[in-house]
């Protein structure tokens, strides 16, 4: 009887069980399912490990033993382990393989993962614990240890802990609301992106864009069942088009498709902007900050935002003369060719025939040198000359999308962990290139772990007649993004707060930005820049000539970077009140940094994710901090070797595998003996003697 009984209800029992299996919760070990995802397996599973780390967090207000490191500090750290690599999951798909279902939930995922972090650093018995630890450090008696301890008790001063309940209730609904607008800010420049499209159908409306980007557009054109040439916003489009293309009212009408992202009706981004600006403002205020800048700045190398504003203003009262001088040149070079009123469309295509004209170098004729799979080749022989690392190619890894690679890197007989590739564009994709940690290297689940991490990229694919061939550009991109990955990989803590790329966000560009300087050293080149078809080196004679250019329009360069940082402190800065309309403040903030100024009616601000969706606001000048360190960084490898063995060994161990665990200026003037020397920067770019 019993075993009709079972019989009976054993196809019920199977079929729940089918229907509610969630490979996020089931399946998260040893790697991440991607293979399986859905869109509608992420919420269950969240709320199912929200659940397990209240449990945990329970467990800590409960225990009526004195608080130390073990029982608060640590316990504390680890009870959202699962719940992380959920999100990050989440999130990798959201920027690389964001599918109308994945982005249709960003706004709940992210609600989500707000409210559970107020929870966490509101809670007033966790706080008391956490406080107590760092008044006794009991069971503090390592340097990480210490490190973690005071980043605990920060991270709950700084997400208000110490406010009143009426204030921590506002914090509340302000942190729910920022985490909904920067998904909506990202999804509006994604779509902008992918909703235009140039057609075109004449040779002469072509003329000047090389043979690869034509054999793109040609292919693209064919698949919508069209004669001629389809062409995008993304990069590995646009900025070739905007290089090489004579046509100029083509360029123009690229340029301010291009800048125009996130102002039409269906994608307007000024209310979103002028929504988050507001909300920063106020959850500085509310903790005590004068302004959103301050209150990031806190935690950050420059310490202030005096420090950041004196640094933008010395460099660009320092680059402003070349860059002006620059300009005046081009205008004159431009007039001369029949073009007396430069306009911003037109910069990259002249300043490109300059070039060509001066130093008889031409972009375009290095790419038959950069076949993707020997840069690639090359890249990991440049990692394993630097840090001994191995990579082999693993098929059996699970991915998200079919054109994306997976790596264990090793280091002799030691897993270090695996990495991710996925380097073509696709409409479901964001655009740009960005590393993305999958799983971070520390403590979990009772052991440390090794990281998996991933790069993604928008290159240049390859078409019917030629390999994928990548510009300098595409391969700088790459080296800079790898540096990233290594940042992450060769990680050696033990508590994932502070592992990796877990650091000041004007630190964190350091081991990315030094990796490109390997792209600029004929030692180097020797090992991956190779022609797809005779397997030679860059001739002897072009690589002068791209020597001699590498520093043409320098100024001009470092004057575009600087824009953005002063544009970024300018809103950061101000109160959003006196931000009123977007174009004409970022007209305003601007002035004295712009190159060349847009007409009406276009924007930067609408399209600038990296401080509205990405992490960077108060933050965009660390890119130019972090090029001082590794420009400074790298003089040491020019003058001792670039492979040399004991300078990379010095890198490795006081940069690459410490992380957070100390601060980094105790970790560069270890590695370096000295702290920087700010004109590093200039000297390399040829700015000062």
């Amino acid at each position: 009887m019993q075993s009709i009984v079972r019989a009976c209800f054993l196809p019920l029992f199977w079929f729940l069980w089918i229907r509610m299996a969630n490979p996020l919760i089931d399946e998260l070990l040893p790697y991440v399912p991607f293979h399986k995802l859905k869109a509608g397996d992420f919420l269950p599973a969240l709320q199912h490990f929200r659940k397990v780390a209240e449990e945990r967090l329970a467990a800590i207000r409960a225990n009526t033993g004195a608080a130390d490191f073990e029982n608060t500090i640590l316990a504390i750290e680890t009870s959202a382990e699962e719940l992380a690599e959920v999100s990050s999951a989440y999130y990798v798909l959201f920027s690389a393989e964001a599918t109308s279902e994945i982005q249709a939930i960003a706004g709940e995922v992210s609600s989500f993962l707000a409210d559970f972090s107020s929870d966490l650093f509101l809670d007033a018995k966790l706080f008391e614990r956490v406080k107590a630890v760092k008044e006794t450090e009991a069971g503090v008696d390592t340097a990480e240890k210490h490190r973690l301890l005071d980043l605990t008790y920060r991270n709950y001063r700084r997400n208000g802990a110490l406010l009143s309940e009426e204030k921590k209730e506002k914090l509340r609904g302000i942190d729910r609301e920022l985490s909904q607008l920067a998904p909506v800010f990202s999804e509006h420049v994604l779509r902008a992106t992918n909703a235009f499209t140039l057609y075109l159908e004449r040779d002469d409306q072509v003329d000047g864009l090389p043979e690869t980007v034509l054999e793109q557009a040609a292919a693209r054109a064919n698949k919508e069942g069209k004669q001629g040439w389809v062409f995008t916003l993304q990069y590995p489009d646009y900025m070739p088009f905007m290089t090489y293309c004579k046509d100029r009212s083509l360029r123009e009408t690229m340029y301010r498709a291009f800048r125009g992202r996130g102002l039409d009706a269906a994608t307007d981004n000024r209310p979103v902007i002028k929504d988050i600006l507001r909300l920063r403002h106020e959850r500085a205020t509310l903790l005590g900050f004068e302004t959103h800048a301050d209150y990031v700045l806190e935690e950050r190398m420059a310490g202030n935002r005096q420090t950041v504003t004196d640094f933008l203003e010395d460099l660009l009262v320092k680059v402003h003369p070349a860059a002006q001088k620059e300009l005046e040149e081009l205008r004159h070079f431009a007039a001369a060719k029949g073009c007396d009123d430069l306009q911003p469309w037109d910069l990259r295509y002249f300043s490109e025939q300059l070039k060509k004209e001066r130093y008889d170098f031409d972009q375009e004729s290095l790419r038959v040198y950069f076949p993707l799979d020997k840069v690639l080749d090359g890249l990991f022989e440049v990692a394993r000359r630097l840090y001994g690392l191995s990579l082999k190619e693993r098929t059996d890894v699970p991915v998200y999308h079919e054109e994306v690679r997976v790596f264990e890197v090793s280091d002799g007989s030691e897993q270090v962990g695996l990495f991710y590739m996925d380097l073509f564009p696709r409409e479901t994709k964001k655009s740009g290139a960005w590393m993305t940690s999958i799983r971070e290297q520390g403590l979990c689940r009772g052991k440390v772990e090794r990281p998996h991490v991933g790069i993604v990229c928008n290159f240049t694919r390859s078409s019917q007649s030629k390999p994928s061939l990548l510009t300098l550009d595409e391969v700088r991109t790459l080296y800079h993004e790898f540096g990233h990955a290594l940042h992450g990989l060769l990680s050696n803590v033990i508590y994932r707060s502070l592992a990796g790329t877990n650091v000041y966000w004007d630190f964190v560009e350091l081991p990315s930005q030094i990796m490109e300087n390997w792209t600029r050293e004929r030692e180097a080149l020797d090992i991956f820049a190779r022609h797809y078809e005779t397997d030679e080196a860059i001739p002897s004679d072009l690589l002068k000539r791209l020597k001699a250019a590498e520093t043409f329009q320098a100024g001009m360069q470092f004057l575009t970077q600087l824009n953005y940082g002063l544009l970024d402190m300018a809103y950061h800065t101000t109160p959003p009140g006196m931000v009123s309309d977007i174009q004409s403040f970022e007209t305003q903030a601007t002035q004295r940094s712009t190159i060349l100024p847009d007409p009406e009616g276009l924007c930067i601000s609408t399209g600038f994710s990296h401080i509205f969706a990405g992490g960077y606001s108060a933050g965009y000048y660390s890119y130019k901090w972090a090029e001082v360190l590794e420009a400074d960084a790298f003089e040491l490898f020019r003058e001792k070797g670039i492979f040399d063995a004991g300078t990379a060994r010095a890198f490795r161990q006081n940069i690459l595998e410490r992380g957070n665990s100390e601060h980094p200026m105790d970790l560069y003037i270890r590695f370096r003996g000295r702290a920087p020397d700010p004109d590093a920067l200039l000297r390399r770019d040829g700015l000062v003697a």
